[in-house]
């Protein structure tokens, strides 16, 4: 198998790039994709004030998914420290989530509060000021259509932002329902595009970074079905294969229940060496199915097939998107900044110290992409949008 040149990843420790092909891609479209992972988002919002700190922003298009689309919003805002606090701040309040509340009460989790506070004071999200520094570029937040489980993307800053930052974050079974528009109904971005590379370059983007939550050591995707490796991306967009499908439904759900059953069946070994009475320590959507089944359980409720099916829809989307980073398209280049070891934080229910620890790592990442790009001399990495003027 060919080394893949046109891809790298920066860690918080480490750099590994190829700085000259790299400078092949820089002068064309440029995005910035950032993925959900809950709490674990402290670690993009240390990447992005990093940026803030560096003034790096040669962005012309922006995609985030739940944390992903919040941390966003603060950088475009340019209110650096303002991604952190929401997550250290107001996430780890009772009043955002409470376990005990959730399962005795279903007080579900409490998206709305937490947008209401970031806009007022002492945080102020100063959604005018990033505006005028998006300017005429473009920011999307990743949501999932709940009717047809596909990905949509709606712009980030307009009238409607806190509705659409509440889209993209309405985990199903967490939020207690689905976030209508005038054109649909929607649910968690995380369900249909964990990371929404794809889209950034599908939308014309040929140097792509890519800030995620997990490390090479996070557990794998595991599709029902095996993805084909022969998709060639140029034909084939990530809608098309999901419309294909939707054709298979039928025969996703009678594979379903032996993927679902033996993932039951690994959790309940994993039950055995945890002590905590349920895990809400999911990995690249909020939940595992194993988690979701646990959860479900504890509140009474079925784990029925529309539950299923989003699951279904997460687990080949996740798939997909991990073979697209792996061998990208020759036509772009991927740079892609995650930790080099798992995170300390958890989707949900983390320790302060851990969210610090993490932001700091982030901090440090973020440090050294700006770093690699001014050693390779790429002076137009130095574009600057001044429309906040």
């Amino acid at each position: 198998m060919k080394a893949v040149k046109n891809s790298g990843v920066i860690t918080e420790t480490t750099t590994m790039l190829d700085l000259e092909h790299l400078s092949k891609y820089t002068g064309g479209s440029n995005a910035l994709v950032a993925q959900g992972g809950g709490q674990r988002g402290i670690f993009t919002s240390g990447v992005l004030d990093a940026f803030l700190l560096s003034d790096f922003d040669p962005f012309h298009r922006f995609y985030g998914t739940s944390a992903g689309a919040l941390n966003l919003a603060a950088f475009l805002c340019r209110q650096k420290g303002i991604g952190r606090s929401f997550i250290l701040d107001l996430t780890t309040s009772p009043e955002f989530f409470h376990l005990f509340s959730y399962i005795r009460r279903k007080r579900y989790l409490g998206l709305d509060w937490a947008l209401d506070k970031i806009s007022e004071y002492p945080y102020k999200l100063d959604i005018n000021m990033g505006r005028r520094v998006l300017g005429d570029r473009q920011a999307y937040a990743a949501v999932t259509d709940s009717s047809r489980l596909i990905d949509r993307y709606l712009p980030i800053l307009e009238d409607n932002w806190k509705q659409v930052l509440i889209a993209s974050c309405a985990i199903p079974r967490l939020y207690d329902r689905e976030v209508c528009f005038e054109h649909g109904c929607y649910i968690d971005g995380g369900v249909s595009a964990s990371i929404p590379v794809q889209e950034a370059w599908r939308q014309g983007a040929r140097c792509i970074i890519v800030i995620r939550t997990e490390s090479d050591e996070a557990a794998p995707a595991e599709p029902l079905i095996s993805p084909n490796h022969n998709v060639e991306w140029y034909r084939d967009s990530l809608n098309v294969a999901q419309e294909h499908w939707q054709q298979k439904l039928s025969q996703w759900k009678l594979d379903w229940n032996e993927f679902l059953n033996e993932r039951i069946s690994r959790s309940q070994l994993q039950k055995l060496k945890d002590h905590h009475l349920v895990s809400l320590n999911g990995g690249r959507w909020l939940f595992g199915a194993d988690d979701i089944y646990r959860l479900s359980h504890l509140l009474g409720d079925n784990f029925d097939s529309g539950l299923a099916d989003m699951l279904m829809v997460h687990y080949q989307t996740y798939s997909l998107t991990q073979e697209f980073l792996t061998n990208p398209p020759d036509d772009c280049f991927i740079v892609e900044i995650k930790p080099d070891q798992p995170l300390l934080s958890s989707s949900l229910m983390s320790d302060e110290e851990e969210l610090r620890h993490d932001y700091q790592r982030g901090l440090d990442a973020g440090f050294r992409c700006v770093a690699a790009f001014e050693q390779c001399g790429l002076t137009q990495f130095n574009i600057r949008f001044n429309n906040a003027s």
